[in-house]
């Protein structure tokens, strides 16, 4: 571990300068010591290096350093005064677009007389001792940076202190931004003038500095590289330690501004516009009536018709240090899905007589990658023209006015896929979706809902259709027995939302239950969906159930029913397995760690890459695409009852010890405990790609934590005794989680085998949980009869009218398309799944790139290596999977390979990938 110490050793009437704790045995190894004494000058620094050869007695010479030359000095008493040393800094920050532009303003001048008298940025060291009479923190050292350079917007500072002999090791250091303008400060490194063999310290910042002149502007806080638990801070640092996690947690009042580093908790009570129309009205998400995770508090006032809600405005507060990088920023530009949205929409609705129009056949939805969309030539063309480069491949796809989309993979490869319902199931395993699927466990199946409500709860599917369609192979009690039958079941979550969604128009819902048998070659059989509305309007319950069709009439109704299906499917997912299972509940463990953990705490720069830029994107989901009006709210089937229904799943499902890979999959009766298979689970299905893949990974990564925390916690009273860690994780539970923190579920946090569990769950949800639902949204969402985010029209055997009654009999494609996603929304799906889909050129993954504090300790750097050569291993075992023609569920003719756990990518809509958090 690198890092400067001052030491006290008393040897003669001289001290040694030990340039490094670990590295002290240097001098040993040449046979001498340097000693350091210090004469005041106008000029220059008197040094005096004294050498002690062993074995040769004492020699002594003095010497000036002036500009690097080295002279006699005149120093006669190295005891009058204490020693000191010339330590250098380098500074390496740069500037935001918003910065170098304003070197044409007043501030800018103003700055340019701040390089001008060599002040940019002041800088205070701070030593980790106290001092030894008093018992008070030592007098910190200060001096100022200056520029040196800029390349563009990156700038280089160097400033030099005069170091007290006796200062101690540099536990940390304060900053001060002298410009009038915000500074990122990526890194401070400090070297001893004049010395080649003493290691250079590196104190990894990675943060915005406000302007000093910023009304709520304070010295900046930045530790060494090494990690602490509580108990061992070095005392100088105590108090600033305690400091920093008061600054950050603010004091919950008042509306914070961009410039802010605070972290407190709130509800969801900004995703309507009540001031705007009681249509946009929403109600607020956390609390006994709604339950739901916590966000991070911005402060802003309350609404005029629902004090409960917050006002809405363009910019919502995310801590200041959250926000993107610069190339993430321009791929998911400050506000692109709202350029979607007020652009995209208004220019086809003027383009389209009906609003509401479906597209008139198969065909015209080929043409949108074959042909392109044609643009209507509004005012706003250019910002049109702007935007979709961005949506897109390249340029030149908006060609003649026409915007082709990309052509998703599973378009390429079969463009009849959509038809098929041996791709349909092969997708609960291997597609966007594989966490839904689970084992059915006993027959008849029934509803856990009040039947006074929604009437009968059995389950109209009968053992003698499921007997009738499995072909006889076998009974329903044998199936059961032998673990071959499998639902997907939105039946009892759908079923309160469908008389509410029903009332909007152009939308509609049932509850659902979609069964599947296993075959022997380890694929799934789609065998029969039901479809259930409850008793309303006066009418009773309607409940059907469609099989495979044998004629003509069964055969369209059954594709129906897959849309249907498909558009419950991709509702639950995007509300529930992506939003709410990863951007949403980890916004509480972000906000717990940056208020509880120190950044000196290991578990701190355990997790930190794992939380970057998740409450930025959160917070554009807010503004865009979860909101009142939204794209959600717009193009999928539950309408403005979509976030209504995410929190009913949070309240019904959502479980912090289930989230974990493995209680996942064993909740869902796809694995079984055993001690003697591969990851010490034997798995239901043996083909499924996303369970076989995803075990691997998550063993990976709980290989590297383990490691990690044995390093830093020795014994299981490390833990308990923890104030910090246990302060963080009681507030997630209590306050994130807060509507949950009576849940007995919850595990305990007493030894080092649950932290490894806690953490290798979060990490887990950051990366790979995300990346497994994330990045095929356009692989499989792009071309949308394959999986349409809506179904606007009802079943068409529910009461049907005579006239839809003999236009589904003549033509029955034209109604399907009146069921499909509309000619607005379809485009504006796919829009945002691609960009949802594509990596940045600075996407982090998951082991591929070390952080400063891991290096930097040699135990951790090499725990790390392992685990980054165990991630490159899972890539090749997972190419060597795709390639194995015994595998059906990921290869295949027209088969889409399973890559979404591929730990690396290179930039852009790959498919396959695992960054470090969730990001995008």
């Amino acid at each position: 571990m690198s890092k400067l110490q001052l030491n006290q050793t008393g040897s003669g009437f001289s001290k040694p300068l030990l340039l490094s704790s670990t590295n002290s045995h240097f001098f040993n190894h040449v046979h001498r010591r340097i000693y350091i004494s210090y004469k005041p000058r106008t000029d220059h620094t008197s040094i005096a290096l004294h050498r002690k050869a062993f074995g040769d007695g004492v020699i002594t010479k003095r010497f000036n350093v002036i500009s690097n030359v080295i002279r006699p000095s005149t120093t006669t008493d190295p005891e009058e005064e204490e020693r000191t040393v010339t330590v250098k800094a380098v500074i390496n920050a740069r500037l935001n677009v918003g910065g170098l532009l304003s070197n044409l303003t007043l501030t800018g001048a103003l700055d340019f007389v701040t390089d001008l008298v060599g002040r940019t940025i002041l800088l205070e060291l701070v030593s980790s001792e106290l001092e030894p009479d008093t018992r008070l923190e030592k007098k910190n050292v200060k001096g100022y940076g200056h520029k040196v350079s800029k390349d563009g917007e990156e700038l280089k500072l160097e400033g030099s202190f005069d170091v007290p002999e006796s200062f101690g090791d540099i536990g940390a250091v304060l900053v001060q931004n002298e410009y009038h303008k915000e500074m990122y400060l990526k890194d401070i490194v400090l070297t001893v003038a004049g010395s080649s063999n003493a290691p250079p310290i590196t104190i990894t910042c990675n943060s915005w500095i406000n302007s000093k002149y910023d009304d709520s502007s304070q010295m900046r806080i930045f530790f060494t590289n090494k990690s602490y638990l509580p108990s061992e801070t070095p005392r100088g640092l105590k108090k600033l330690r305690e400091k920093e996690l008061e600054n950050l947690r603010g004091d919950g009042k008042g509306e914070r501004k961009s410039s802010d580093r605070i972290y407190d908790y709130d509800k969801y009570n900004d995703l309507g516009v009540p001031d705007s129309s009681d249509e946009l009205a929403r109600p607020v998400l956390g609390g006994t009536e709604h339950p739901y995770p916590r966000r991070c508090r911005t402060g802003r006032a309350p609404s005029e018709k629902d004090p409960l809600s917050e006002k809405r405005s363009l910019i919502v507060y995310v801590p200041r240090d959250e926000a993107f990088s610069e190339p993430k920023e321009l791929q998911f530009s400050t506000t692109i899905v709202e350029e979607v949205l007020h652009a995209l929409v208004p220019s086809f609705q003027a383009a389209l007589l009906d609003n509401k129009l479906g597209f008139p056949h198969f065909t015209a939805i080929d043409n949108i990658f074959n042909q392109g969309v044609k643009l209507p030539k509004l005012k706003n063309q250019g910002s049109l023209r702007s935007l979709f480069p961005r949506l897109v491949a390249s340029l030149s796809q908006i060609k003649d006015d026409l915007l082709r989309f990309d052509t998703p993979e599973i378009f390429n490869r079969n463009r009849f896929s959509w038809l098929e319902d041996e791709e349909f199931s092969r997708q609960t395993l291997a597609g966007v979706n594989p966490y839904s699927i689970q084992l059915v466990t006993e027959w008849p199946l029934k509803s856990k809902l009040d039947p006074n409500v929604y009437g009968p709860c059995e389950c109209s599917i009968t053992k003698e259709l499921l007997e009738r369609e499995i072909k006889g192979i076998m009974t329903v009690d044998e199936a059961l027995e032998q673990k071959k039958l499998f639902i997907l079941d939105y039946h009892d979550l759908l079923l309160p939302f469908v008389k509410k969604v029903r009332a909007l128009e152009g939308t509609t819902l049932y509850g659902s239950r979609t069964i599947f048998f296993l075959t022997p070659d380890s694929t799934l059989r789609l065998i029969a969906i039901e479809l259930t509305r409850p008793p309303m309007d006066y009418k009773p319950q309607w409940k059907k159930v469609f099989t495979p069709g044998y004629n003509a009439t069964t055969c369209w109704l059954w594709k129906f029913a897959k849309v249907h299906v498909g558009a419950h499917d991709s509702g639950y997912h995007e509300l529930v397995i992506h939003w709410l299972r990863t951007h949403c509940c980890l916004e509480p463990y972000i906000i717990a760690t940056n208020r509880q953990l120190s950044a000196m705490h290991p578990i701190y720069r355990l997790l930190h890459p794992h939380l970057r830029y998740t409450m930025e994107i959160n917070v554009r989901a807010r503004l865009s695409l979860i909101n009142a009006g939204g794209i959600i709210e717009q193009c999928f089937s539950p309408g403005k009852y979509s976030m209504e229904l995410s929190s009913a799943a949070y309240d019904q499902i959502w479980r912090f010890d289930m989230e974990a890979l493995p209680a996942d999959l064993i909740r869902r009766g796809m694995a079984v405990e055993d001690p003697t298979a591969p990851h010490g689970l034997k798995l239901t299905i043996q083909d499924y790609p996303f369970a076989n893949d995803g075990l691997l990974v998550w063993d990976a990564i709980k290989s590297w934590i383990s490691d990690y925390v044995s390093h830093y916690y020795s014994k299981a009273s490390l833990i308990e005794t923890d104030s910090e860690l246990q302060a963080w994780w009681t507030e997630i539970r209590t306050k994130g989680h807060e509507d949950k923190k009576n849940e007995s579920w919850w595990p305990k946090l007493k030894d080092q085998d649950d932290l490894i569990q806690i953490l290798t769950t979060i990490v887990w949800v950051a990366s790979c949980h995300h990346a497994a639902v994330n990045f095929s949204q356009y692989t499989y969402g792009g071309y949308f009869p394959n999986r349409p985010s809506i179904a606007r029209t009802n079943m068409p055997t529910e009461d049907m009218s005579r006239e839809e009654h003999k236009l589904f009999m003549e033509k029955p494609e034209s109604v399907l398309m009146k069921c499909f996603p509309s000619q607005i929304q379809a485009p504006l799906v796919m829009a945002v799944l691609r960009l949802l889909s594509t990596h940045s050129m600075d996407e982090e993954y998951l082991g591929d790139r070390i952080e400063p504090s891991w290096d930097e300790n040699p135990h951790i750097k090499e725990a790390f290596e392992r685990f980054n050569k165990k991630l490159i291993e899972v890539g090749g075992i997972i190419d060597a999977r795709n390639a194995d023609p015994k595998l059906l569920n990921r290869t295949g003719a027209g088969v889409v390979p399973y890559e979404l756990l591929k730990p690396f990518s290179e930039p852009g809509m790959t498919g396959m990938g695992v960054p470090n958090s969730t990001s995008i």
